[in-house]
């Protein structure tokens, strides 16, 4: 009787999370920057391809835009200026040239007019060619105001969350073994919701990169008023057990970061990505206490300033830090809720 095989079994899923084991394999720039954007990049594009135009218009920052938009409106008019200029002399009557700073100046400031439709009367086109340069300008100008109008709409109507990491991420004591911990704060006054973490551990292995997805105390917070520090156990099945500050450098390791929540203004779900590097992360230090006094009326708050500040917590020894860990941040610790007004604080058995 012919034996029958077992079926093969599932092949392990990869755990690059799209950036292939070719990237990275030699020491080069970071794969994600901390402001979240990616170092590679995709060449081959038209130049003026309206899909890529029209998304760079939407994700430049706002300095950017506001300088492209000028720009753009300069040139146009400059352009028509030239326009009204080469129809001759008699094209353009009205206010003299001398008195706008010569016949260049005098047709610009006229295609301004026309352009943004404001027509103060003091040149006006003579001729048909004059009049149909204007018939031309005042369509673009339209055109032109439409597509800013959108554009300017869809910038300020698209959601993005904006996440504040701390500067440094620690190794710290954390229940009596090691934990990798980072901490985030919202930068907005709007609320996030479900708002879940992944952690991707990068390292150099041989002649390309391995990655592995941490395992985190918790992924998801339902709600997130005040901060989270993320932690990652080091444990024996962490791929961080045993592995020194040196060795993270020799591996050119990075751990980037991918959150991603609900924003509740917009109902919409939103991401921010960030990463470190082995030059940011502080072994043997905890993060410091972020909470402010507890107000007379129970409010609770914490002061982003300190987001990134930390304090030694050494790794060996039995100095009452061993088994501290993320309760200063995700919860409440000994005498930090306030009393309710009119009763005293209980006194600590000795």
């Amino acid at each position: 009787m012919t034996a029958v095989s077992p079926p093969p079994g599932p092949l392990d899923e990869p755990k690059d999370l799209g950036f292939g084991s070719i990237v990275g394999g030699a020491q080069q720039r970071r794969l994600i920057n901390r402001d979240g954007s990616f170092t590679s990049r995709r060449d081959g594009f038209p130049a003026l391809s309206y899909l890529n135009g029209y998304h760079a218009l939407l994700t430049m920052t706002w300095p950017r835009f506001l300088g492209f938009v000028g720009a753009a409106y300069l040139a146009v008019n400059a352009l028509f200026g030239w326009a009204f200029v080469l129809c001759g002399r008699g094209a353009l009557t009205g206010q003299p040239e001398a008195q706008l700073g010569g016949r260049f100046f005098r047709a610009f400031f006229f295609s301004v007019d026309t352009f943004a439709t404001i027509g103060y009367g003091n040149v006006y086109p003579v001729g048909r060619v004059a009049n149909a340069l204007v018939t031309i300008e005042s369509l673009i100008g339209l055109l032109f105001v439409a597509l800013l109008t959108g554009l300017v709409f869809a910038r300020f109507a698209r959601p993005t969350a904006a996440l504040m990491f701390s500067d440094v991420a620690v190794i710290a004591p954390y229940q009596g073994i090691t934990a990798f911990e980072f901490r985030i704060a919202n930068a907005r006054s709007n609320q996030l919701m479900e708002l879940e973490a992944k952690v991707l551990y990068s390292r150099l292995h041989g002649v390309s990169r391995r990655y592995d997805q941490l395992k985190l105390e918790r992924t998801k917070v339902v709600f997130f008023p005040l901060s989270w520090t993320i932690v990652h156990p080091i444990d024996e099945s962490s791929p961080l057990w045993g592995v020194t500050h040196a060795e993270l450098v020799e591996q050119d390791a990075e751990f980037d970061i991918l959150m991603g929540g609900i924003d509740e203004t917009f109902s919409q779900t939103v991401h921010a990505r960030s990463s470190y590097k082995p030059e940011e992360i502080v072994f043997g230090s905890r993060f410091a206490n972020i909470y402010n006094p507890v107000g007379p009326d129970g409010t609770i708050s914490i002061d982003v300033s300190r987001l990134s500040d930390i304090e030694d917590a050494p790794l060996e020894g039995d100095d009452g830090h061993r088994h501290t860990q993320s309760f200063r941040h995700t919860g409440h610790f000994s005498g930090f809720v306030a009393p309710p007004p009119g009763r005293p604080l209980p006194r600590r058995k000795r």
